[in-house]
């Protein structure tokens, strides 16, 4: 998920506060909306940024720049299916890991020793355990999907109708995790549909336990009815944690169905659907 050939200078919240805001008033509002565009949106071409805050190219340049200088930025070209009329790809921009940091990330090191402790009495079955619940809240009051193929008088009238639920049923995970702190949004790719996190309050704890980020793909697949694939996760360094649910169901060789074969090409290709925001933030 992220762009070929661009170093990062990655690092970790340095301080409390919002990413690179001067001290003044306009200038502050004007970087920090830049900022969350870049968070929610990236990777994001100066132009569109321009475009959605109503902003002069030159002054979104400007801001680009010292977000790039400080490290809390980077810039790379745009993939080819990206690339609209002919000519140079643009720049898209991006948070680097250490702007996300920037961002704050409360408690981090409490958490992790407190986890730590808990593996230390229970073993890793307690950990797991722990973030298993942890998950399943972030999904709590969302109604699961029945599993594919669980009723028996589908059609091709009712498979239609089972993958809209599917594209529904993501748009109301992202809402959730929107609404804790993940700023999640839902676009339609290939073959299925994705659930992009663009921030994760606890991607630092989640670089030492794993299992906080199993357990939340688990709680996926639970409400979902399907196998979902995490193509892409902050703490592993990348720019957006990205789940794809597939929206058919692909035949095994023995003839049955099993979303595990699907291609990883076949499911991260993109497509041209229009983005379909949460429509919260994690602000």
């Amino acid at each position: 998920m992220g762009l070929p050939d661009v170093d990062e200078r990655a690092g970790h919240r340095t301080g409390p506060g919002s990413v690179g805001l001067p001290a003044t008033g306009g200038e502050g509002h004007t970087r920090a909306a830049i900022v969350k565009l870049l968070l929610e949106e990236g990777p994001i071409t100066a132009t569109a940024i321009g475009s959605a805050l109503g902003l002069a190219p030159a002054g979104v340049r400007r801001h680009l720049d010292a977000l790039i200088e400080s490290g809390q930025a980077r810039a790379g070209r745009s993939a080819p299916w990206q690339q609209k009329g002919r000519g140079r790809p643009a720049k898209q921009y991006q948070l680097t890991a250490a702007g996300r940091g920037m961002l704050g990330h409360a408690y981090d090191d409490l958490a992790g020793a407190a986890i730590r402790q808990l593996r230390e009495i229970g073993g890793a079955e307690a950990v797991t355990a722990f973030a298993r619940k942890r998950a399943r809240t972030l999904v709590d009051g969302i109604e699961p999907l029945p599993a594919p193929g669980s009723d028996p008088e589908s059609d091709g009238t009712g498979a239609e109708g089972a993958r809209s639920g599917t594209v529904a049923k993501a748009e109301e995970i992202a809402t959730a995790l929107s609404d804790a702190g993940f700023a999640a949004s839902t676009r339609r790719v290939g073959a299925g549909v994705q659930i992009c996190q663009h921030h994760c309050p606890v991607s630092h704890v989640a670089e030492e336990f794993p299992e906080l980020c199993e357990a939340e793909l688990e709680a996926f697949r639970e409400v979902l009815g399907t196998h979902v694939q995490r193509l892409a996760t902050i703490a592993n360094g990348d720019c957006a944690c990205t789940t794809h649910v597939p929206l058919t169901v692909l035949p095994t060789a023995a003839g049955g169905t099993d979303s595990h074969n699907a291609s990883p090409t076949t499911v991260a290709q993109p497509a041209t659907d229009a983005t379909n925001d949460s429509g919260r933030s994690a602000e």
